[in-house]
């Protein structure tokens, strides 16, 4: 009898990020980190590379997660848990979630028409009998080619909220692909997390992803 896979846990509530995996085979589990990501930039200071910056982000809810995860009543014997975090690079300036109707606004109307870099930090660790045995992290980019969106179309498109709580204030797979003329890299990595990426980062700690497909 083969040996049960581990347990994969993502370490994100992002509803994207979760369906790339379950499309992609896996089922995770899934685990929010809570964070304080403005804490984390703040410590790295105002000259850390960008792709630094999102792959310690995506390290610091890793390892909140895993922490969440040996203390759990329910830790199981082998896991992965997979972190990540992603931020929009223009002009030199890493920008996160606009939150706000007028941030997103404002945003919108900077990177209309422009190219951009969408940076996904991402770390995977291996989480064996309750403790870390293996970590892998890595960041990935992607440019984004935005259309030259007219003021209404902007409106418009920050009234529906979507914008508000997403990394650069877009996605590409809900309304805002209609305002995306293109990307070179991956789609899966604009969307919240690369699977080509993770591939690589889960056979460092140990892992071919086949293993891991939900196939019944």
């Amino acid at each position: 009898m083969s040996p049960q896979p581990p347990v994969v846990v993502l370490g994100s509530a992002s509803p994207a990020r979760l369906r790339v995996l379950r499309a992609a085979g896996l089922d995770p589990r899934v685990m929010v980190s809570h964070v304080d990501e403005d804490a984390v930039v703040a410590e790295l200071g105002p000259d850390t590379a960008p792709s630094t910056v999102v792959t310690r982000l995506a390290e610091a809810k890793a390892d909140a997660v895993a922490r969440m995860l040996v203390d759990s009543t329910d830790v199981p014997p082998d896991a992965l848990v997979i972190g990540c975090d992603s931020m929009l690079l223009l002009d030199g300036r890493l920008s996160g979630k606009p939150h706000t109707a007028d941030v997103a606004r404002a945003h919108w109307r900077s990177v209309r028409g422009r190219s951009a870099e969408l940076m996904t930090g991402h770390c995977v660790l291996r989480v064996e009998a309750g403790s870390v045995t293996a970590r892998a992290r890595e960041s990935s980019s992607t440019v984004v080619r935005f259309s030259d969106a007219d003021d209404a179309t902007i409106d418009t498109y920050v009234a529906s909220a979507e914008p508000l709580e997403v990394a650069g204030g877009f996605t590409l797979d809900g309304l805002g692909g209609w305002l995306i003329d293109g990307i070179d890299g991956d789609p899966s990595s604009v969307i919240g997390i690369g699977l080509p990426l993770v591939r690589r980062l889960l056979g460092e700690v140990g892992v071919a992803v086949a293993d891991l497909w939900s196939t019944g």
